[in-house]
């Protein structure tokens, strides 16, 4: 089969386009023949094997223990193993395979039937592949730690990356009154997805407007805590899912330290793979209230462009690699 694989941290570049065996699905596991692949930050961290906190919890710490990059796939099932009970060969599934080893970037993966679930029915196999970690890391930024309730003002900053998108639409579905933060040319397609409010931060300070949230989620950028801080509510929830290192650690080290003697809550989240959170994610992409936005896509051949084009940071929604 065909794969891209990576034996040396780096850039892009150490990225190899191969030939590979083609795996055989053990007793528990399902071959997939994958369709599509999605990129996600967690890749390029792990590409790069910086900060070395990834080498630590990747168990690579000279090397790469994954070599084969990509946790989000979309594909159908060609295989399974003798005691696998919930698929059958022809089934069309998607899933995180973040906690089993990695592997999107190939024609071919056998993994757990406990890592995939069946793929939404109006969706590609491209748009499905866009989803898992990306949606289900805002599901339980917003539902899990930011205990959204109907009627919650959320603020979600970053909304154009794959995470913001989702978390502007699974807060909406939820029932909250949503505003988006992004840039200008973004704009249009952020109220695309049901903002109620969309605030380009070109031109204008959300920590500066007087607009008080119960929940914000910043999922991209960098912004100073105590500024996200001055936007909440007296009981607000303020949840880093994602954007630079200094954005992520100011969350870690200081939120519990500013949040002491308040109702609020200041904290990073750290998501984890869950397939009943993603069969969640399904139900309302099935109902129409979900949809991934998809930025461009690249065969697997280009799959260094498509790490390249993920590193400058600009992407409207998720990259895919189609196989």
């Amino acid at each position: 089969m065909k794969a891209v694989m990576y034996t040396a941290y780096g850039s892009p570049d150490v990225l190899k386009y191969t030939d590979m065996a083609k795996p055989a699905p053990k007793a528990n596991e399902v071959l997939v023949k994958i369709r599509a692949t999605a990129l996600n930050a967690a890749d390029y961290y792990m590409l790069q094997g910086k900060p070395f906190m990834v080498r630590l919890m990747t168990g690579g710490i000279t090397k790469p223990k994954a070599t084969i990059l990509a946790s989000d796939v979309a594909g159908v099932v060609e295989a399974v193993g003798e005691k696998v009970t919930a698929f059958k060969v022809g089934d069309a599934v998607f899933g995180d395979l973040s906690v089993v080893g990695w592997g999107g970037l190939a024609e071919y993966v056998a993994v757990p039937e406990s890592a995939l679930t069946l793929k939404p029915s109006r969706l590609t196999f491209e748009e499905a592949a866009a989803v898992p970690m990306a949606a289900v890391t805002a599901l339980q930024g917003v539902r899990k730690l930011g205990k959204l309730q109907a009627g919650d003002k959320v603020l979600v900053y970053g909304a154009s990356g794959g995470v913001g998108t989702f978390a502007v639409q699974i807060a909406k579905a939820l029932g909250a009154e949503v505003t988006a933060v992004c840039s200008t040319r973004k704009v249009e397609m952020v109220r695309s997805l049901g903002a109620d409010h969309v605030i380009d931060y070109t031109r204008e300070d959300f920590t500066k407007n007087g607009q008080k949230y119960d929940l914000i989620i910043a999922a991209n950028g960098y912004r100073p805590i105590r500024e996200y801080r001055r936007s909440l509510t007296a009981d607000g929830r303020y949840i880093v899912t994602g954007g630079t290192m200094a954005q992520i650690f100011e969350a870690m080290l200081l939120g519990s330290l500013l949040a002491v003697g308040s109702k609020q809550t200041l904290t990073n989240l750290m998501a984890k793979t869950d397939t009943n959170d993603l069969a969640f994610v399904r139900e309302l992409i099935e109902q129409g209230k979900v949809k991934p936005v998809i930025d461009r896509c690249y065969p697997l051949s280009e799959a260094a462009d498509a790490f390249r084009y993920l590193g400058e940071g600009h992407a409207q929604g998720k990259i895919v690699v189609t196989m």
